[in-house]
C-alpha cells in the first residue's frame, strides 16, 4: 500500500481472499470521498451485473486478431486461477464497489478503456513474445512449473512482484509496455486529477502498480 498526501492506493491480486478483506478493511478505515478502480467503463458494467463480455468473432476486426486473441487466453488463465482459489476474479474490486456503496462514496473508474489497450497490443507484440508466452503458459498451467512459486490466496511479497515485473520486462517488452507502462500513465493522470478536487481517495489497483503510479503522480507536480 502507498500514499501520498490525500491519495492512498492499495496493490492487490485480483483473486486473492487476503486482497479483499485488506481492500474493505482500509475503505472502511479511511472512509474516503473517493474509491478509484483499475476498471474501465466496460469491465465495470460487467463487474457489477455479473455478466461477462463474452467475445465475438466480429471483435478481431476492432481488436485485431492478436489482441483478441491475448484477451481470450487472459480471461481463460483468471477463471482457472480462480477456479484454483476457489475466488472469482475480480473479487477485489467488486468488494470496493460494494464497500463504496456502503459509505457512500463516489465510485471513479481511471483505467484506460481495454479495447484500446488490445488494439495497442495488437500492433506492437512480436512473434518472438507470442511464442515465448504460450511456452510459458504451458509451463504454468499445464505442466505446473510456474516462473516464480507463491501462495495465489495472498497478495505476492514486494521481492515477488520486482521479480515477476521483472521477467516480464524482459521476456515480453511490448507486454510491458501497452499493459504496465502505458496504463500507469493513464492511471495516474487521472488521479492526479481526482486529487485536484482536495477530497480523500482511496485507489484499488493490481500489485505491481501502486509504487510507480505514485513516482508519476508526484512527478506531475513538478
Amino acid at each position: 500500500m502507498e500514499s501520498y498526501k490525500d491519495l492512498t492506493i492499495i496493490g492487490t491480486s485480483h483473486i486473492a481472499i487476503e486482497s479483499v478483506r485488506l481492500v474493505e478493511r482500509v475503505i472502511l478505515e479511511k472512509n474516503p470521498d473517493i474509491v478509484a478502480l483499475e476498471l474501465d467503463r466496460p469491465r465495470f458494467i460487467a463487474l457489477v451485473s455479473g455478466k461477462k463480455n463474452r467475445l465475438k468473432l466480429r471483435d478481431v476486426k476492432e481488436l485485431g486478431l492478436k489482441g483478441f486473441l491475448i484477451n481470450l487466453i487472459g480471461a481463460w488463465i483468471e477463471k482457472k486461477l480462480g477456479e484454483i482459489v476457489g475466488i472469482p476474479p475480480g473479487s477485489d474490486m467488486l468488494k470496493a464497489v460494494q464497500t463504496a456503496q456502503q459509505i457512500k462514496a463516489d465510485i471513479a473508474l481511471i483505467d484506460q478503456d481495454i479495447r484500446i489497450t488490445l488494439r495497442r497490443l495488437n500492433k506492437t507484440i512480436t512473434w518472438k513474445e507470442k511464442i515465448r508466452f504460450v511456452w510459458d503458459l504451458i509451463k504454468g498451467l499445464v505442466l505446473r512449473k510456474p516462473i516464480v512459486k507463491f501462495d495465489l490466496r495472498k497478495v505476492p511479497s514486494e521481492e515477488v512482484i520486482e521479480m515477476l515485473m521483472k521477467k516480464v520486462r524482459n521476456s515480453y517488452p511490448s507486454f510491458y509496455k501497452t499493459l504496465v507502462e502505458e496504463r500507469n500513465e493513464v492511471m495516474s493522470k487521472s488521479l492526479y486529477n481526482l486529487m485536484s478536487l482536495n477530497k480523500t481517495i482511496v485507489a484499488v489497483v493490481g500489485a505491481g502498480h501502486e509504487k510507480e503510479i505514485i513516482r508519476l503522480v508526484k512527478g506531475f507536480e513538478k
